[in-house]
Parts: structure tokens; C-alpha cells; sequence
């Protein structure tokens, strides 16, 4: 459980910055200028990613469990990852609807993600994990509307296109995901088959 703990101090500490040290992070990025502060924040983001990664797959080989989830808690978390997967794309697809109405769609993916990994899961391990990314997201995304809101920052209206681009892929990515990639990668199929 260290492991994974010490990887998501790195992971999500880093991506607190702006958070919780704005004036830390400027005087950084002052010093190292912004492609060396780019790569102190990847090399750390890579190291805390890693380390997650490895410490949750060494703390599923012994799992504690704290809970037993209700019968089609996995179900419903397949069903609410689908708005995770449009979520996430749509902050990568210009001009959206997606991204013009919630402005931060990448961080309400996270959010959706997280919450519902935590509801078909009750290993401490899964807690851990789940709940550290849930509470980031939470945080993060209300320090960027309070951001936004000082710097009247204007989204760029959504398009059709864009916003259809932004539902088909995820759904697209989704399914792969459903139907292969998670059973593929982590060992568990999310529709039980």
C-alpha cells in the first residue's frame, strides 16, 4: 500500500500545484522556465504514474476488503463510464458543446470515473485509489471555475460537428474499453463476462 500511496502523493501532488501553490509554481516556472518546469512535472507525473500503477497491482494481490458491493454496482459503473469516456475526448475535440457548457470536461470525466470505480469496489486498495483521484477532481475543478471566473475567461462556442466528433469517438473508445481493454489491462471484465 505504500507504493501506491507514495505514487499518488507524486501523481496528484503535482497536478495540485495550481491548487494548492500558485505562487510556488510561478516562482518555478520563473526559475526553470517553461519547458524545464514542463519537464520537472512530467518526469514527476511519469514516476508518480508508475508508482501508482505498480503499488495498486501489488495491493490487489492481497486485498483487504472493506465492503461487498451491492449486485449491479458493476453494471451501473460500465453505464456512467460511458459519459466518463465523452467526457474525457470532448476536452481534447475543438470547438464542442461539451467542453463551451462545462469548460472543464477532462476533470468532470475524472470525477465520473472515480465515482464510479468506488461504487463497484470496496477492496482498501480500490478506496484508496478511487478516492484520492475523487476528491483531486473535486478540488481541482472548483480551484479552475474559481480561476476562470477571476480571469473572465471566455470558451469557445460549441459546433455540431465538434460536439457529435466528441460523442462518437468517446463512445467509440468506450466500447473498446467495455468490451476488451479493461478485461485486456487489468484482469477484470466491468460486465461480469
Amino acid at each position: 500500500m505504500a507504493v501506491l500511496v507514495l505514487g499518488l502523493v507524486l501523481f496528484l501532488g503535482v497536478h495540485s500545484t495550481r491548487i494548492v501553490a500558485e505562487d510556488w509554481r510561478s516562482r518555478m516556472v520563473g526559475r526553470l522556465g517553461e519547458n524545464g518546469w514542463k519537464g520537472l512535472y512530467t518526469g514527476v507525473s511519469l514516476a508518480g504514474f508508475a508508482l501508482l500503477v505498480w503499488g495498486y497491482g501489488l495491493a490487489r494481490q492481497q486485498p483487504v476488503a472493506l465492503w461487498a458491493p451491492p449486485r449491479g454496482m458493476n453494471h451501473l459503473a460500465a453505464l456512467l463510464m460511458l459519459p466518463s469516456f465523452v467526457l474525457l475526448v470532448a476536452a481534447y475535440v475543438p470547438r464542442n458543446g461539451i467542453r463551451a457548457r462545462l469548460h472543464h470536461p477532462m476533470v468532470l470525466g475524472v470525477k465520473l470515473w472515480a465515482l464510479a470505480h468506488l461504487l463497484a469496489n470496496g477492496n482498501l486498495a480500490d478506496v484508496v485509489l478511487f478516492g484520492a483521484f475523487l476528491a483531486w477532481a473535486v478540488l481541482d475543478f472548483r480551484s479552475l471555475r474559481r480561476r476562470d471566473r477571476a480571469r473572465q475567461t471566455v470558451f469557445a462556442a460549441g459546433t455540431t460537428a465538434g460536439t457529435a466528433t466528441a460523442v462518437l469517438v468517446g463512445a467509440a473508445l468506450y466500447a473498446v474499453f467495455v468490451t476488451w481493454a479493461h478485461a485486456r489491462l487489468f484482469g477484470v471484465s466491468p460486465l461480469g463476462f
